[in-house]
């Protein structure tokens, strides 16, 4: 929606329904003259008088109401804020291969569409593939970790993709090496491994399970891993070089794809290697020279996988006709539109040419063929003449020659689906496995439109910083733009791999995403998109990392007198509730906008909480345990700057006073 959808209606009484209240309202403030004043109709003066009352105070109420708020969104349209559009969620998703395909590889085309069940309930969320893949129908069926020494066979945990392996060992050295062995199903009639390009999707996990921060480089610098990857095959004689096309993954450091391709004229042979006597097709990622400050360590590799957008594209959708005049409006039908998607012609007798969208006209002359798309509403605007060509009418087709040839649409929250829900292909795909089509990963960065609270908080940020991270305030504003961000807390001078160290010329910014989770974490595609995002916003000169926050989980341990005429379990639950939502990431804190991040754990103000829960008389015992050790009764605990804190369970114990009596 637009800011003129959200004007509101603070009081929506009209004529007839003042009029009413005041007639009910006769008897009671005219008690003198209700003996005489019997006739309440319309040819009475006295009601007459009253008509024209209800009639100005309803003039009154609508003005004096609506002018204050109407005035803030005007003003808001006037310094060019509208509210941001939904953004869409993101997720890999893996095509199997049917293991009965005769072929030894398909195509998964660019805007296949899987479906997934919506977690409100309603319409299913669509998900379309942002590339086209070509799809093996060998399968990965044996994966051997190589240290230099040993082999160590981690097929099993690459398949689980819950505490991930090293594929180095834990130690990694030159020569080590990840073996990849592929084959056919049983029964299928293919032989050769096919010499075409494909693409493995790597997963990075963390040693400790959370993502590690991001570090915005400058626009366009080249990432040097720190290690340097020989991808080979086994031709029956040797290890064989393989083409690397393309590595997204900084040799294991982040997730991504690595793109390869056998030689021409080359072909890959059976063997069998290390731990594993079955012969298969074997490709190895060798360590030709590593400076790997700690070892990688990965959470899944998967074959088959493309990166899909929550989105659904819209195609030949005709808007209408130009009628030659200035600053004419065309709607999409469909909402919210993608950026970047829309490919808008114009026929203007010479066939159909596609126009450019520009943010604004103030830079476009009379003969720039551009326009303005409002993503929300899907307002697509055309200039004056002036700055702007107008889009010239067309005899043979005057209403028809604006065509919308294609556009995206789709976005919010809903799109943010847990693993293994993305399954369902919306047509069916030659050779591709419909029952294993699912993504490892949970869906990520979508986000709802802006409302227009959040709008009139960003507007005086949005003056200040004119889209430039200088101040920490404006890193904190810029990165809850970029992503599906509740929070956001930038910190100078600290360094995520010197935490204890002020680092000049470093700004770090701590990432809450908006989820339901007990201890919100941002996924490393959100930590990206936010860090992408900084990018091209901050001082050249300013070292930015974007990290997850540091949880602490609290844990309240209490002894609890409730008064005589209360209910013991509704006393548990009430105080089991107001703690849980004090030590919350998002809605704790004194303040209910979120836990501070580093803030001191008060003893005292706990013990506050507690009391503030209807029915307690006394608190006997309160201990504070964080991270399963309790502190020292009655003493504050400090926290890093870094540092929030959650919570998943209290231990509140309740009696009456007479049975703490008697049990002492």
């Amino acid at each position: 929606m637009s800011l003129d959808d959200l004007i509101p209606i603070i009081d929506d009484r009209r004529y007839g329904d003042i009029l009413a209240e005041v007639r009910t309202r006769i008897a009671r403030y005219t008690p003198e003259w209700t003996p005489v004043w019997t006739d309440v109709n319309d040819s009475d003066p006295g009601y007459t008088m009253v008509q024209v009352f209800a009639w100005l105070s309803e003039m009154l109420t609508y003005r004096m109401n609506q002018v204050p708020q109407l005035n803030y969104i005007k003003f808001l349209q006037l310094i060019g804020i509208e509210l941001n559009p939904a953004e869409p969620a993101q997720a890999e998703i893996t095509f199997p291969v049917q293991g009965t395909f005769d072929q030894p590889y398909t195509l998964v085309p660019l805007g296949t569409q899987i479906s997934a069940e919506a977690p409100d309930g309603g319409a299913p969320v669509i998900f379309e593939t942002q590339k086209a893949i070509t799809a093996l129908a060998a399968q990965l069926a044996s994966l051997q970790a190589f240290d230099g020494y040993t082999f160590t066979p981690v097929t099993e945990e690459n398949k689980q993709a819950v505490d991930g392996f090293q594929p180095f060992g834990p130690r990694p050295k030159d020569d080590a090496a990840l073996y990849l062995g592929f084959s056919y199903p049983t029964g299928s009639p293919l032989t050769d491994f096919p010499g075409i390009d494909f693409g493995l999707a790597f997963f990075v996990n963390s040693a400790n399970g959370t993502p590690t921060p991001f570090v915005c480089d400058p626009s366009g610098s080249v990432v040097i891993p720190p290690a340097r990857l020989l991808w080979e095959f086994w031709d029956g004689k040797n290890w064989r070089s393989m083409d690397l096309l393309k590595d997204e993954t900084a040799a294991f450091t982040r997730s991504g794809q690595v793109y390869l391709k056998l030689p021409s004229g080359l072909k890959a042979k059976l063997l069998a290697v290390g731990a594993d006597p079955t012969p298969r097709f074997w490709i190895r990622a060798r360590l030709q020279r590593t400076s790997y400050e700690r070892p990688p360590n990965l959470l899944a590799l998967r074959t088959n996988t493309a990166a899909a957008i929550q989105a659904e594209t819209i195609q030949f959708e005709t808007l209408g006709g130009s009628n030659g005049g200035r600053d004419q409006v065309f709607t999409l039908s469909e909402t919210p539109v993608l950026a970047g998607s829309l490919d808008l012609q114009v026929d203007d007798g010479q066939g159909f040419e596609s126009w450019t969208e520009v943010n604004d006209f103030f830079g476009s002359g009379p003969d720039d063929k551009v326009f303005v798309l409002n993503r929300t509403s899907g307002e697509v605007r055309f200039g004056d003449g002036v700055n702007g060509a107008i889009p010239a009418g067309n005899e043979t087709s005057p209403n028809a020659n604006i065509l919308a040839r294609s556009y995206r649409v789709g976005g919010g929250k809903r799109g943010n689906v847990a693993a293994g829900k993305i399954k369902t292909l919306v047509s069916s795909l030659d050779g591709i496995d419909l029952s294993g089509v699912s993504n490892l990963l949970a869906a990520v960065g979508g986000q709802d439109e802006e409302s227009l609270d959040d709008a009139r908080k960003r507007a005086p940020l949005a003056l200040k910083s004119q889209s430039r991270a200088v101040t920490l305030e404006d890193f904190e504003q810029l990165s809850m733009q970029a992503a599906n961000i509740k929070r956001a807390h930038a910190i100078a001078l600290f360094h995520p791999a010197f935490p204890n160290v002020k680092v000049p010329g470093v700004v770090s910014v701590i990432v809450v995403p908006d989820s339901d989770d007990a201890a919100p974490m941002p996924a490393e595609g959100t930590l990206r998109a936010v860090c992408d995002y900084l990018d091209t916003r901050r001082l050249l000169t300013t070292e930015v990392y974007i990290l997850p926050p540091e949880y602490h989980l609290v844990c309240i341990r209490a002894d609890v007198i409730a008064q005589d005429t209360a209910d013991l379990a509704e006393v548990k639950t009430g105080i089991e509730t107001v703690l849980l939502s004090y030590f919350h990431p998002l809605t704790g804190g004194e303040d209910g906008q979120g836990w501070p991040f580093g803030g001191r754990i008060y003893y005292s103000r706990v013990i506050q909480r507690v009391f503030s829960v209807p029915g307690v008389l006394s608190v006997e015992t309160l201990s504070i345990l964080v991270d399963g050790e309790a502190v020292p009764a009655y003493q504050d605990i400090p926290l890093p700057e870094n540092a929030l804190v959650y919570s998943t369970l209290h231990e509140i114990n309740v009696m009456y006073e007479f049975e703490a009596a008697s049990s002492s």
